[in-house]
């Protein structure tokens, strides 16, 4: 990889975006932290105070009215995205647990698809021609282990925009592959997020009992399959999903 890629990271706040972007920023690789909390403008600054390229975008993707000048922002700070790293997602939780199926409002189904698959849609259809255009790039999306089989764990509107998730991903992988793109997904497991802090406690520990490593996972864990998927090392890796759950579901 080179100093003169750009990488966009969504929900670059806290977490796996945040941890990503700082690996990325480490390997000399520009990053564009994007994410409704104004903490993604500290993000970016502890990155620059140590000497990376790094800028904050404030935004909300679940205001899909906005994606589009959100893209032109973005696309205004770089000449193209050469790394797209759809991390971004929600999990709506009833005091810590998961809505069951007839009890989830049309409302919470609709906000959960906006943020976990349409967002990542519109930002893919924004930063594609660019990477056309250079005959190179990345596309990672952040799936779900709850994308790729059944998990008592995920609300059923979780587990279907994940899984939505995974075949856009293969389909963009088939399709871009002439033009030097890449796209793939990572299916976490239960990973130590802020998203993951809003389960019950004692829900997550029950969780970590089921996993063979006998914990949960780390951010470093999964940024560091970003950063692989990322790099000129995988460009034979293609429409795959990296499965990353401590062994709790074996392929």
């Amino acid at each position: 990889m080179t100093s003169t890629r750009t990488a966009l990271v969504t929900g670059a706040a806290s977490g796996i975006g945040r941890e990503s972007a700082r690996l990325l920023a480490e390997a000399g690789i520009r990053v564009i932290l994007l994410d409704r909390s104004e903490q993604v403008r500290e993000a970016a600054a502890e990155l620059a105070a140590a000497g990376a390229q790094a800028e904050a975008v404030v935004a909300d993707l679940s205001d899909l009215a906005a994606l589009d000048r959100v893209g032109d922002q973005v696309l205004a700070l770089c000449d193209g995205v050469d790394i797209l790293v759809n991390n971004a997602g929600v999990h709506p939780k009833v005091d810590g647990r998961i809505a069951q199926f007839e009890a989830i409002a049309l409302a919470d189904w609709e906000f959960v698809f906006r943020v976990n698959t349409t967002a990542p849609f519109l930002l893919c259809q924004k930063m594609l021609p660019a990477m056309k255009r250079k005959g190179w790039g990345r596309i990672v999306n952040i799936a779900s282990r709850a994308g790729r089989t059944y998990s008592p764990r995920a609300g059923t509107h979780y587990s279907a925009s994940k899984a939505a998730v995974i075949g856009m991903t293969r389909k963009i992988a088939g399709d871009y592959a002439p033009f030097g793109i890449t796209a793939n997904c990572i299916a976490p497991g239960q990973i130590e997020t802020p998203l993951a802090r809003t389960s019950a406690p004692e829900v997550l520990a029950e969780a970590a009992k089921k996993i063979p490593a006998g914990r949960l996972g780390t951010v470093g864990e999964i940024a560091s399959a970003v950063l692989y998927l990322a790099s000129d090392g995988a460009s034979f890796v293609n429409g795959t999903v990296v499965d990353i759950n401590g062994g709790e579901t074996m392929a």
